[in-house]
């Protein structure tokens, strides 16, 4: 192999390590400090907040946590989205080592809501199923994060 060749290759397997290396720190920043928040807009001009809806018979109309160590804590479903994790920008903040800092989130679409995992690595379940997709909640279902588990109330 000439030694030409030889740099080439020194080179390209330098570059790959620093994109790993750069990807890890990456992902590691995300997950301390969480996701960025849009700047606010500009003085004079205030974005129109849309009227909440009120709740329809039956419906759900917040998040509780019935079970782990921060039971009692509830998030008002009007506020939807609801972010469900440890960062600081979550509406339901758990201090569960188990826990990513933007594990799951509930959403309102359609007159129906539903509860979807934000790629986390310990997984969101609903029930005993293991989510991989949005799926649709309703009042009283029990939504396990780590080792919390939260409910949709009345």
């Amino acid at each position: 192999m000439s030694e030409l060749t030889l740099f080439l290759v020194r080179i390209a397997y330098l570059a790959i390590l620093w994109i790993f290396v750069l990807s890890a720190i990456s992902v590691i920043r995300s997950d301390m400090f969480g996701a960025r928040v849009p700047a606010p807009a500009a003085p004079g001009k205030q974005p129109r907040a849309p009227k909440p809806a009120s709740p329809r018979r039956g419906q759900p109309t917040k998040v509780e946590v019935v079970q782990g160590v921060n039971t009692g804590i509830v998030a008002d479903l009007s506020q939807a989205p609801v972010l469900i994790g440890r960062g600081n920008d979550a509406a339901i903040r758990l201090d569960d080592d188990y826990v990513s800092t933007r594990h799951a989130r509930i959403v309102e679409s359609g007159g129906q809501w539903y509860v979807e995992d934000l790629g986390s690595t310990n997984g969101t379940y609903l029930g005993s199923q293991r989510l991989t997709q949005p799926v649709p909640v309703g009042l009283g279902s029990q939504i396990r994060i780590g080792k919390t588990i939260v409910e949709l109330r009345k």
